[in-house]
């Protein structure tokens, strides 16, 4: 009889398992469908994942020739799409922000400030090419209503001037905003060359990491942008000391950043559990291929230029997601599971053919997507796509 009690139990674990697996993941429609393959969010492990929006109206096209009016209409969109994934925007945890020009930074500020009076999420602005004339996209990743949502602040850290936190906690990670060389006490400028902008800026993360209970040891996902391909290396020899063993997933890009003194900035993502890095630890650069976190996997930015596919989009773009596709498979996973991507195009004219090899790997209930324009750190490469997956 005991038996027959505790085989009825497992089946009725393994059926809740089997649902729980289901809604982990689930795409959100709201509004007009997009065009391209991806869906206007994702719910997948306790997180609702945004893609880039752009500040379009039902006709597709731009709702104003200014950034103010842009990004009134992506913010209210993003009130839309949320709230279909039974989140909203006091829910937000952290959001990439990707200008055109950075004339604009403080007319976006005045119209986002609208939007986050209070606690407001933590955030990355760079500089990036845009799609369909567009100056501004944002990309944002929220807790749905009723989830922990923690706003922490360093002792002894002036309040941030700009509309965003320093730090945010949910149930099980932690998110900084994108940090460049300033001083947590008084918000100055921190001077000098990338490898002590990046020192600077790893040893104030440290600082905020243990404000909310972790450490660098901890973090899973970093982005990194750079304001040149040079600085690349000198980047990396600052970066790496901070990370000596089981280094974070890790994309990394050139664009321009919000104050022409800056180098270098740096987002990152920390888990309050369990890290694990899958795979061979990557050559030359100090990242790991994919980091799993719980029922999440972080994958590293992926390129994909070969000596014989050089400035071929169609080329690498296949062999960025075959690449991928290794990756996930040996996580027990696959492109079902991917709930949010970055896609990194040198060349925005070969978006669409980007776009069709992408499409085929996603042939129902995309993931979230932002794509954008950027140099990147290989000079043969076109594409980079950093993608995050949950099981």
């Amino acid at each position: 009889m005991r038996q027959v009690v505790m085989v009825a139990v497992g089946l009725a674990m393994l059926a809740g398992q089997g649902a729980q697996t289901m809604e982990q993941r689930r795409a959100i429609t709201a509004g007009a469908p997009p065009i391209g393959p991806y869906s206007p969010a994702v719910v997948a492990g306790g997180l609702v994942y945004v893609s880039g929006l752009l500040g379009t109206g039902a006709d597709g096209q731009m709702v104003g020739p200014d950034v103010a009016s842009q990004t009134r209409r992506i913010l209210d969109r993003m009130t839309e799409i949320l709230a279909a994934a039974g989140s909203s925007l006091g829910q937000t945890v952290s959001v990439s922000v990707f200008l055109k020009s950075p004339g604009d930074f403080e007319a976006l500020n005045a119209t986002y400030r609208e939007y986050f009076r209070e606690s407001p999420p933590v955030r990355t602005t760079v500089v990036a090419d845009l799609l369909n004339g567009a100056l501004v996209e944002i990309a944002a990743i929220a807790v749905p209503k009723g989830a922990t949502r923690e706003v922490l602040h360093p002792a002894g850290w002036v309040k941030s001037p700009r509309p965003y936190s320093y730090i945010i906690r949910t149930d099980d990670l932690v998110f900084l905003s994108g940090l460049v060389s300033r001083r947590g006490v008084d918000d100055a400028l921190v001077p000098g060359s990338v490898d002590i902008q990046t020192t600077t800026i790893l040893d104030n993360a440290a600082t905020l990491l243990k404000t909310a209970g972790v450490g660098l040891e901890d973090v899973v996902q970093s982005r990194v942008f750079i304001t040149d391909e040079a600085l690349f290396a000198p980047m990396n020899d600052a970066y790496r000391p901070y990370f000596p063993k089981a280094p974070p997933a890790r994309a990394t890009a050139v664009a321009r950043l919000m104050g022409s003194d800056f180098l270098v900035e740096v987002t990152l993502v920390a888990t309050r559990g369990e890290k694990e890095v899958l795979g061979a630890a990557a050559t030359g650069a100090p990242l790991s291929t994919a980091v799993r976190a719980g029922t999440r996997v972080f994958l590293s930015g992926v390129l994909g230029n070969t000596a014989t596919n050089v400035g071929d989009p169609v080329a690498q773009t296949r062999e960025v997601m075959s690449r991928i596709d290794r990756t996930l498979t040996s996580a027990g996973m696959s492109f079902a599971n991917v709930a949010d991507s970055t896609v990194y195009l040198t060349d925005l004219t070969q978006f669409a053919a980007m776009n069709g090899v992408y499409r085929e790997f996603f042939p129902s209930a995309p993931p979230a997507r932002a794509t954008v324009g950027t140099r990147l750190v290989s000079r043969n490469a076109v594409v980079e796509i950093m993608m995050t997956a949950v099981r």
